[in-house]
């Protein structure tokens, strides 16, 4: 933006000293050019930089006599077509201005003329529109007989607000936003026929979702991985009373006294309480406690809450294989297991395992594998339980063709896309008709870009859907466009209730705006910004 303004300036400047007659305005303005550089640089940390309106004119008509072709006298072989120019500005005047625009109006690559835009932010109450008169002073501005409406609502239907005893509030939040013809009142609720589009944006550890314990299990699964990568681990506070090698040592003698090694994990699995079996009870029919875990991840469930040294790990793993290499357990793994401790109880079987030395980052990185081998088929059984996607589908994220820590990366990804599953279908009450398209929309997503909690998921969606959520509320952002003309004689008015600024440059020191204070039946304030957008178009030719 700064980059334009300052081309736009020295280019205008330069053209107007060409000119012999110039007036008293043009000869101090070629004079303040050193102003008018240090108006348009922001200064270092100082935020986006507003004009006053006079100053942001002044800008606009240089910008409009560089391109106006029957400028002759400024020997301009040939109007360069320069890119739209908007112009921050202060609100000091009385419309309260907050933005000057315009750009060309071209016919192939000829100048036509160019296009006036004005946005004001005005929140005096008797400034509240009525649609009838906004619609009659479209007419009357743009000599219009004929005139469209359109408009749009958009409502939050779920945000995250900041927790107690935490730092960085979450920006989690789903919204939807709703566009529709013929608008029939000012902060008319959207008719079902409009179209909608919901809106999704979520960060995972928000201690109040229904899979935090999920998440929980995920981040000591990072702290291996971060600890694998650097050599140093930072070990979470226990999550249990007991040792890690106490408990190992209760698994190993129980499987010690038991001669069906698969029995016997069904049996522990019960007693093991794993992590998908902790989960909120509202999405104990979407994500199911798994009832096939093998003995590594039975060793994963209790390793994962008890460890806390470098020390506990090569002690268990240690018990574990001189278990193995003496016959006293033949515990059961899945068939498709790549840890290496499912490799050494493979070999167990036969009476010959290699000899492996738990020295180095060996003990970290056998509890990493056999993490992620549980929690790939925690995340798996699920989005293929509810019939989201299918086995091959997934293979991108539970492939073991890649290194470990990119294993642990995708791992991530399907963990953000179950906070998402279980976001709408716990809170939206979304049904598979629904949760289907958006999982697909997330999968192919994931598989083509690194992980993002910031990216913003959108998924079409009839209003009928979700308008219970929103039909009793105010709308955060609701606008309606008054059209006339076609193509680009097209002209509109934009009138738009906000509860946030409209511009980034509005400051505490120049907000004026409506207050309600009976949001919702509360005695809250909520403060409302209205802003009205006009157009108009001066012809060259």
């Amino acid at each position: 933006m700064f980059k334009y303004i300052l081309i736009f300036r020295f280019t205008c400047a330069f053209l107007l000293k060409g000119h012999v007659e110039l007036t008293d305005q043009m000869e101090e303005s070629q004079i303040d050019d050193a102003t008018y550089i240090s108006e348009f640089t922001p200064q270092k940390g100082s935020g986006p930089v507003a004009l006053s309106v006079t100053r942001g004119k002044q800008l606009i008509s240089l910008y409009t006599m560089a391109q106006n072709p029957n400028m002759t006298h400024l020997k301009i072989s040939k109007p360069v077509v320069l890119p739209p120019l908007w112009v921050r500005c202060d609100r000091s005047d009385p419309e309260h201005t907050c933005w000057l625009g315009a750009e060309p109006l071209k016919n192939g690559n000829k100048i036509t003329g160019i296009s006036f835009h004005i946005v004001t932010c005005n929140a005096d109450k008797t400034c509240f529109a009525n649609l009838e008169d906004l619609k009659k002073a479209h007419k009357i501005r743009h000599r219009s007989s004929i005139v469209t409406t359109k408009g749009f609502a958009q409502y939050e239907l779920i945000r995250s607000t900041t927790l107690e005893d935490t730092v960085v509030e979450s920006e989690s939040n789903i919204y939807v936003d709703i566009t529709w013809n013929i608008v029939d009142t000012i902060l008319q609720t959207p008719p079902l026929t409009a179209a909608a589009i919901l809106n999704i944006r979520l960060e995972s550890g928000d201690p109040r979702s229904p899979v935090f314990q999920l998440h929980r299990e995920l981040q000591f699964l990072l702290v291996l991985a971060e600890g694998l990568k650097t050599g140093v681990t930072e070990w979470p506070e226990p999550l249990v009373a007991e040792s890690a090698v106490e408990l190992v040592k209760e698994l190993l003698n129980d499987l010690k006294n038991k001669l069906d090694g698969f029995n016997t994990s069904v049996h522990k699995n019960d007693k093991v309480q794993c992590d998908s079996a902790a989960v909120d009870s509202s999405i104990k029919s979407l994500f199911s406690e798994r009832g096939d875990l093998d003995f590594p991840e039975q060793l994963w469930c209790k390793m994962r809450r008890s460890v806390a040294s470098y020390q506990d790990l090569v002690e268990c793993f240690t018990l574990i294989i001189k278990s193995l290499e003496h016959g006293e357990i033949q515990p059961w793994i899945h068939q498709e297991s790549s840890s290496l401790l499912s490799k050494l109880i493979q070999q167990s079987y036969h009476g010959a395992m290699e000899a492996i030395s738990l020295s180095g980052v060996t003990p970290i990185q056998m509890l990493l594998e056999i993490g992620l081998d549980k929690m790939k088929k925690d995340y798996v059984s699920c989005f293929i339980g509810q019939e989201l996607a299918t086995l091959t589908y997934l293979d991108y994220f539970i492939s073991t063709s890649v290194e470990l820590q990119e294993q642990v990366h995708r791992i991530q990804k399907l963990h953000h896309m179950l906070e998402i599953l279980v976001s709408c279908t716990v809170f939206l009450h979304f049904k598979h008709e629904n949760l289907f398209p958006l999982m697909q929309s997330c999968i192919k997503y994931y598989k083509e870009n690194p992980l993002n909690e910031k990216h913003v998921f959108q998924l079409p969606i009839r209003p009928a859907v979700v308008n219970k959520f929103y039909q009793n509320d105010h709308a955060q952002i609701w606008r309606v466009e008054i059209n006339s003309g076609h193509g680009q004689k097209e002209v509109k008015t934009v009138w738009q209730l906000s509860t946030n600024p409209p511009v980034e440059h509005m400051t505490s020191n120049n907000l004026e705006v409506l207050c309600d204070t009976t949001v919702n039946g509360n005695t809250e304030e909520t403060m409302y910004f209205i802003t009205m957008a006009n157009c108009s178009q001066v012809h060259f030719t």
